[in-house]
């Protein structure tokens, strides 16, 4: 859940400003690292701004934001650079570290051990002394614990008392106590989780976590052989469910403890499923638990008893093609239910459910997309929230009451907006910028009635020899369903009486749409400088059109998206300035997937393809991603086959470089092997780059050599260079 952030500074009175202060250059709002920027409120009137002085130094100012006069001032040090002020020297706080929720504690994670510093004691305690490394080293909400696996079984550590207690004792290779497995982290958890598998109760007294048997799943095997591996190599080998495949067996454990036992959610163990993603009740008396069957086409939410391990069905949500976890659900404070986001009706709204499974209230009933909740303000009663509004490509912030009445759109106007909500909600500053502008700062009241343009991002001179343009635009598919939004950025020194080669940018995955009606800087792109027009589009299962759209590419993975883009193409072939001999298109990931695809599928279409890190066959990439979409090859074998490079290897007939890492754990480089001799086999020429050690993407040296190899490979197909 995000959440607002409330800054409590210290306020020096120095020099005065009237705001708009004098415009000058700025980077663009909402990307970070902009010199101008709101970053937070003293109280309800007074919000904090980051700027520049007469010298181009940086301040910030607090800024009434009635009068828009504002002041320099100096703030207090957080909580947490006044506990690294107290560390002992040698130590500092870093991003592995681990501090406490109430900042007066920190974990240092050293030869494998864990080290505590409380502030205000002058030495650091070792906690740990043994071979095996703690992981996902976790506080408790009352900072007065730790939770943490090791070898894979869970373990909790009393501060107080000194003790770490082991509370699960099967662990195998096979078997995961607190620790998910690959296919559960990639897909289900996320990688933030860093495959970490269990939840502290808000009270500190319990942790629930997964259990986890991967006995039944297929190992895949990746060799090791760079030079750091030896001459006789490395196997890396690691369960990766493929579709079709067995799956994991879960089931969620409520550890107790007092007791150090677990009881068990008596959740049915045959049955092949996936569970995550729970939620306490603040009380932590009950554990809300997310069900979602093998087909990912019904959901249920479970409300668990940690004594007992019974539960109660609180609330379900099924569709014929596929639904998903709530990854957002926002716990109400006061006890009396929680929110989440659902496409009930095929867009995503806002509901309020109690704890017994009543819709309390329909929170918004819109026909376009809410994106998150951003605060919860149970006082008073409403619920600030982001949505598309009308246009999905745009991004604005809304209000609406816990009844679901009073609903209001804050910001205005086109493009992207960023909210700030002062304390009490009486005020707004809305950090907003378009494809054709880079914006400005607006300050609204609660009834959305705008204050004043407290501050403007000034708009950069056109240079046609220095700057390239963008531009939005629509193209309507060819049986007439979806207008498909697209951006086109034309080259430096554009001349519409010339022709130019084409490069699509693309990923292109489900609901992960490519285009936002947002300012993209004004410093032209390496395509822009070299005379290349890149083009990006969203087809109909970009999300861009709701479940409507979206709902098409169920158990058709790559049918709709060639067809759209295809349309995308004739559009472009269209324009008089567009090389029609030059029509490339580049991605990685699902974007290399796209590429390959288009390049066999769409040989008719696109000439030139650069593809990374790319999934050819959906046969060989994890299950729990694929089947969401296109169920199992054994009930779709058909869809598989469409979908697939593979069989379409045939009709390629233009310029085709793919690059893969040779350890990608996540699309394995057996999805290029795959493709490559099948062109083989077609007498087709390609070219491949291997980068030794490369996951699913890789930096370094080897970063630089995958950009420069592209650079070069548009350059010498596009203009012989």
């Amino acid at each position: 859940m995000k959440k607002i952030q409330l800054f409590r500074l210290l306020v020096v009175l120095l020099l005065p400003f009237q705001l708009p202060l004098p415009t000058v250059t700025a980077q663009m709002p909402m990307r970070g690292g902009s010199q101008y920027a709101v970053t937070g409120w003293i109280d309800d009137t007074h919000y904090l701004f980051k700027s520049l002085d007469a010298d181009k130094k940086p301040i910030v100012l607090n800024v009434d934001i009635k009068t828009g006069k504002g002041v320099v001032f100096t703030p207090e040090k957080s909580k947490r650079e006044l506990l690294n002020q107290t560390l002992p020297a040698g130590y500092n706080i870093t991003m592995n570290d681990v501090v406490s929720p109430d900042m007066k504690s920190v974990i240092f994670v050293k030869e494998n051990d864990l080290f505590l510093f409380i502030s205000g004691e002058k030495e650091v305690k070792r906690l740990t002394n043994d071979k095996t490394a703690e992981v996902n080293t976790r506080f408790s909400p009352d900072s007065k614990k730790l939770a943490y696996t090791k070898n894979k079984d869970l373990y909790v550590y009393d501060l107080a008392q000194g003790k770490e207690t082991r509370l699960t004792f099967d662990a195998t290779d096979k078997i995961y106590n607190g620790y998910a497995a690959w296919v559960y982290m990639e897909e289900i958890l996320g990688r933030g989780s860093r495959y970490a598998a269990f939840w502290w109760s808000p009270d500190g007294s319990k942790i629930a976590y997964l259990r986890t048997d991967e006995t039944d799943v297929p190992v895949f095997t990746l060799n090791r052989l760079d030079e750091a591996d030896g001459i006789h190599g490395l196997i890396e080998a690691t369960p990766y469910p493929k579709p079709g495949d067995p799956n994991p067996k879960v089931k969620m454990g409520i550890a107790d403890l007092s007791t150090s036992k677990t009881t068990w959610v008596k959740t049915d163990y045959s049955v092949d499923q996936y569970i995550a993603w729970p939620f306490w009740t603040p009380d932590s008396k009950k554990l809300a638990i997310q069900v979602l069957n093998r087909d990912q086409n019904e959901l249920k939410i479970i409300l668990a008893d940690p004594s007992t391990g019974d539960f109660s069905d609180i609330f379900s949500e099924s569709r014929k093609t596929w639904v998903e976890f709530h990854e957002d659900a926002y716990v109400m404070n006061n006890g009396s239910g929680f929110i989440i986001r659902s496409y009930k009706n095929d867009w995503e709204n806002l509901y309020y459910y109690g704890w017994d499974g009543t819709l309390l209230s329909q929170l918004t009933n819109l026909n376009f997309r809410v994106t998150s909740i951003e605060r919860v303000d149970e006082d008073l009663k409403q619920v600030f929230f982001t949505a598309t509004g009308d246009e999905s490509v745009d991004n604005h912030a809304f209000r609406v009451g816990l009844d679901g009445k009073n609903l209001i759109q804050i910001t205005k106007g086109d493009g992207s907006h960023s909210l700030s909500i002062s304390p009490k909600g009486n005020y707004f500053l809305d950090t907003w910028n378009s494809i054709s502008s880079s914006g400005s700062i607006i300050a609204y009241d609660k009834k959305g009635k705008l204050i004043r343009e407290a501050y403007k991002l000034e708009q950069p001179v056109f240079d046609a020899a220095k700057n390239s343009k963008a531009e939005m635009v629509k193209i309507m598919t060819a049986d007439g369903l979806f207008n498909m939004p697209a951006i086109i950025t034309y080259p430096v020194n554009f001349d519409p009486s010339k022709k130019y080669p084409v490069v699509f940018t693309i990923y292109g995955g489900p609901d992960s749409k490519n285009v936002s009606n947002r300012w993209p800087g004004s410093n032209a792109s390496w395509y822009a400088q070299n005379g290349i027009i890149t083009f990006t589009v969203d087809h109909r299962g970009s999300g861009q059109f709701g479940k409507e759209g979206l709902d098409y590419v169920h158990r058709s993975l790559g049918k709709w998206e060639i067809l759209d883009y295809e349309d995308a193409v004739k559009w472009l072939r269209a324009k008089p300035f567009v090389d029609s001999t030059k029509i490339g298109i580049t991605g990685s990931s699902y974007g290399g997937y796209m590429t390959c695809l288009a390049l066999t599928k769409g040989a008719d279409f696109w000439t030139h393809g650069f593809a990374g890190s790319s999934v050819t066959d959906f046969r060989l990439y994890d299950n729990v991603y694929t089947e969401r979409y296109m169920d199992t090859p054994q009930d779709n074998a058909e869809g598989y086959k469409d979908g697939s490079s593979l069989t379409f290897a045939k009709n390629y007939k233009g310029k085709l470089y793919l690059t893969h890492g040779d350890m990608d754990d996540n699309v394995h480089m057996q999805n290029s092997i795959y493709l490559i001799s099948r062109l083989e086999d077609e007498g087709k020429s390609f070219q491949f780059m291997i980068y030794p050690g490369g996951r699913h993407g890789w930096g370094g040296a080897k970063a630089t050599h995958s950009r420069n190899e592209a650079n070069n490979f548009w350059l010498k197909n596009f203009f012989g260079k």
